[in-house]
């Protein structure tokens, strides 16, 4: 019997789906194993793969379209089967993008002749029983489907049974003549909303929603405070540069101001715990390993990926986790358990030029820290001005889970490990 396939749900939090891209075309074979679609949801774009083989006879959902979780977006057909043994179900909650069309009169054209159906009907008047790719192979080859033996099911003709199969094609009827077309008036070509001074309208995406929402319940529930301070980044450029020098000649991995900031939030996760934390209700969740969520700026957002137990993770294994998720996040291949397990984030705009910023609380988190460039500028030191390199820090917490002196002590122990770095590497 035909087989449904359904919009899948691919993560926890997912509610629908969106099919960016159909791998597999109506009328095509499908193997188990295969990938028949891309499909984003909450987190990422995945892959879907077939559990079933046969033709996929029609497709519900297009490219662009949206479905909930558990809809039908898709029929299968096992060979020998057709198109009328379907039980495929009407979907009215897939969505398509929204489009704007001017009605246009259709133009009066001449006819032409349509390729001739390659019969379906056996000598004595009864219905032939085809596959659909059968079908569809016979009337593009002028296969008369009436001289074929079927061996499938029910004397069903399957593709196998058309191998050698003669072509017979009518030839095509010629078309009487018709009075020529009245040429339609051209329709303007539409501006552009630039061009015209309208509105563009941009659909939300799965992503784009869930965004949306999880900081709309951040700010509107998580009563949020924010620290800043100023940190003397010369020593952490200086050891990035002599640590640089060496890893290219051994591993090859070159470390971001990033990596080390990462590092310095791990153990101050460590050694202040009560910001390594959740508010879960009635009480306090203290967590017993450090996630790190990294923040990284997709095309259609933010996503952030963990880096698990980071706490036994060296310098090098983090550097190295971090660049192989940043690819794979802006290929939209992250799977959605690597967004599972965060307890502490991290936000840094420093790449584009920002000095500090407060950032928004990532739930059920109770801390995330915001780090911005590093700023050549005059500081004092010893009663003189001197060229210095500066760094912004920032921490916004929830004051529900951190107090104030905490979250100070916190943001101060990250300042002690970047201003002496080399406490990280030991």
């Amino acid at each position: 019997m035909p087989i449904k396939i359904e919009m899948p749900k691919l993560s926890d939090t997912m509610e629908e789906g969106t099919v960016v891209r159909w791998l597999k075309k109506e009328g095509e074979e499908v193997e188990i194993g295969d990938i028949i679609a891309e499909i984003e949801t909450d987190k990422a774009t995945m892959e879907m793969e077939a559990f079933d083989e046969g033709t996929l006879s029609s497709i519900s959902v297009p490219e662009g379209g949206r479905a909930p979780v558990g809809s039908v977006i898709a029929i299968l057909l096992e060979d020998g089967e057709s198109t009328d043994d379907s039980t495929a179900a009407p979907t009215p909650a897939a969505k398509t993008p929204a489009a704007i069309a001017a009605p246009v009169a259709a133009p009066v054209a001449a006819p032409v002749a349509a390729p001739v159906a390659a019969p379906t009907a056996t000598n004595d008047g009864g219905r032939l029983k085809v596959s659909p790719l059968a079908r569809k192979i016979a009337a593009a080859e002028g296969i008369d489907l009436s001289t074929v033996t079927g061996t499938g099911p029910g004397g069903r003709i399957v593709k196998t049974d058309l191998s050698g199969a003669a072509a017979s094609a009518p030839a095509a009827a010629t078309p009487a003549p018709v009075a020529a077309p009245t040429p339609a008036k051209a329709a303007p070509v539409p501006l552009s909303p630039v061009a015209s001074g309208e509105d563009k309208r941009v659909e939300l995406s799965s992503m784009r929603k869930i965004i949306a929402g999880r900081l709309l319940l951040s700010k509107t529930t998580i009563p949020h405070f924010y620290l800043h301070l100023e940190v003397d980044a010369a020593p952490l450029m200086e050891l990035r540069k002599q640590i640089n020098a060496q890893s290219e000649a051994s591993h090859g991995n070159k470390y971001s101001v990033n990596d080390f900031v990462v590092k310095a939030l791990i153990n101050a996760s460590v050694a202040v715990p009560e910001a390594n934390a959740s508010f879960n209700g009635d009480h306090i969740v203290q967590f017993a390993h450090v996630g790190i969520s990294v923040a990284i700026a997709v095309e259609d957002g933010l996503v952030t990926p963990v880096v698990k137990n980071a706490e036994q993770k060296s310098l090098l294994q983090i550097s190295k986790e971090i660049k192989e998720m940043a690819v794979r996040a802006r290929d939209k291949k992250l799977m959605p358990n690597e967004f599972d397990g965060g307890t502490v984030t991290i936000s840094n705009l420093g790449a584009w030029g920002i000095e500090s910023f407060d950032a928004i609380v990532n739930p059920p988190q109770a801390a995330i820290l915001s780090v911005g460039g590093i700023i050549e500028k005059p500081v004092v030191k010893d009663g003189v001005i001197v060229p210095g390199l500066r760094m912004n820090l920032g921490v916004s917490c929830d004051h529900r889970v951190v107090d104030g002196a905490v979250a100070a002590k916190f943001l101060g122990e990250i300042k002690r490990l970047i201003e002496n770095p080399a406490l990280m590497l030991v």
